[in-house]
């Protein structure tokens, strides 16, 4: 790092170079070359910092698609009509055919949060969900169909499809 009088010193290399047609001499051109490379290393460590701060606040889990979905819950794919496997809290989600696999979803468990959507639905956090049961369209409209408890915990429109990134 240049000390004080250093950077004055290129200052008025700087401007008297800038202000002539001449070439800076060879004793300037060290401080100038500093001076290059110390507004370098910064601007290098600003786009560094700016790169962690956007991965920081970026999506980290499978970005898909979220809808409500009402009752009738029951009969499920993955517990016919035992109402006791429900969670307590009505946190749960049918799934899609991609998340489906033959079955070994049942049971499994998703953080979900909104991501986007039209006229800004979305609510702040997430919601945990269990897997109960596939979709029962097909194809199916959504990637989750979240149960309404649970759709209404992260959107405030119930008739709209959603962006959600969704961890298991």
């Amino acid at each position: 790092m240049a000390s004080q009088g250093q950077m004055l010193k290129a200052s008025v290399a700087i401007r008297a170079y800038s202000n002539s047609s001449r070439k800076a001499t060879p004793l300037q051109t060290p401080l100038l070359l500093e001076m290059t490379m110390e507004k370098t290393v910064k601007l290098c460590l600003r786009t560094m910092l700016l790169l962690v701060l956007l991965q920081t606040s970026a999506v980290s889990g499978d970005v898909g698609t979220a809808s409500a979905y009402y009752s009738p819950y029951i009969p499920t794919r993955c517990w016919g009509n035992d109402q006791s496997r429900f969670p307590a809290n009505s946190m749960f989600v049918s799934v899609s055919e991609v998340m489906w696999d033959n079955g070994a979803a049942c049971g499994r468990r998703y953080r979900v949060r909104c991501l986007a959507g039209d006229a800004r639905p979305c609510k702040a956090g997430y919601v945990d969900v269990v897997v109960v049961d596939a979709c029962r369209r097909f194809p199916c409209p959504s990637t989750l169909l979240l149960s309404a408890d649970a759709y209404g915990a992260i959107s405030r429109n119930p008739s709209q499809r959603v962006s959600v990134e969704y961890i298991q």
